[in-house]
């Protein structure tokens, strides 16, 4: 799930003999090329001593293998693939990374800054993505998925209230009273928080939240939110994220769900804890050592990767 799609069209040529082929990609190879691969394939098809090791093309002396070329397949979608039989998107799939392989040689020798930092970033990322991958992928056994619903929901013996509502999320008193104001001489809150609202997610939404319950809110704001009708709007609240202005759309009284209704959310749940728990026992099982006094602003220095 962490492997990027992978899009054939990637560094292939534009020439008018693309249109006219009726097998696109095949006639993207050169002639002796797509002749001498296309002669040895039934042979290398029936050998038995083929490993992830097994190199199916070279280029400038770089081995292209046969893993390198099933990581590829693996990582392109099936709208990429459908209708293609094997032999033709081999041939693709070859095409493709022998081009991304002899450009690629061309800044391989003159790596940047930025580009070893880049790369770097994209290593780290996918060992850890293949850790927590193979950490979240077995089915979640009936005694994790109860656990779960236990937490949830185990201590729930009524019905609980659920807020639908709306906000208005400024940096300061000041703008949140004078949005208190505009509000009270008739402005519309939809409106208004689309044109100054800073939470990107729910300011373009008419600064709606959806529905929540208080304990998924932090507490001024869960506090607030409970003391409204219906329709009423806030004081401005003061929380960690800045000055907001509540408006309550609406309540419903939710029972808890039964275990079956919920077992393919609680099956998410798991994973997550299971990712969770993982990443958290990997840090502390490391020896972290964090420089002291490093200035934050030096995030914006990007002159130091160089140009």
């Amino acid at each position: 799930m962490y492997a990027s799609t992978v899009h054939l069209s990637t560094l292939a040529p534009v020439s008018s003999a693309d249109s006219a082929c009726p097998a696109k990609g095949k006639c993207m190879l050169k002639p002796i090329l797509a002749v001498a691969f296309l002669a040895a394939t039934p042979v290398f098809a029936q050998n038995a001593e083929v490993s992830a090791d097994t190199v199916v093309a070279t280029v400038n002396g770089d081995a292209i293998t046969l893993g390198q070329m099933i990581a590829m397949r693996e990582g392109m979608s099936e709208e990429a693939t459908a209708n293609l039989p094997n032999t033709a998107l081999w041939d693709l799939m070859l095409d493709q990374m022998i081009r991304q392989t002899a450009v690629g040689q061309e800044k391989a020798n003159d790596l940047t800054l930025r580009d070893k930092a880049v790369l770097e970033l994209d290593r780290r990322a996918y060992l850890a993505g293949a850790v927590l991958e193979k950490v979240a992928a077995s089915d979640p056994t009936d005694a994790e998925l109860k656990a779960v619903y236990e937490k949830a929901f185990g201590s729930q013996t009524a019905p609980k209230t659920e807020y639908h509502a709306a906000h208005i999320l400024v940096k300061t008193e000041d703008e949140a009273k004078a949005i208190e104001d505009e509000l009270a001489k008739g402005g519309d809150f939809g409106k208004i928080a689309q044109e100054k609202s800073t939470d990107t997610a729910s300011g373009p939404n008419l600064g709606e939240l959806g529905w929540f319950q208080p304990e998924q809110m932090v507490q001024p704001f869960a506090d607030a939110v409970k003391t409204l009708k219906p329709g009423e709007v806030s004081q401005p609240v003061q929380t960690q994220f800045g000055w907001h202005v509540i408006k309550l759309i609406e309540t419903r009284d939710v029972s808890a769900p039964k275990f079956d209704e919920v077992k393919e959310q609680l099956a998410v749940q798991v994973r997550r804890d299971r990712v969770e728990a993982a990443i958290q026992k990997a840090v502390e099982a490391a020896k972290i050592e964090k420089t002291p006094n490093i200035n934050a602003d030096l995030l914006s220095k990007t002159d130091l990767l160089g140009k």
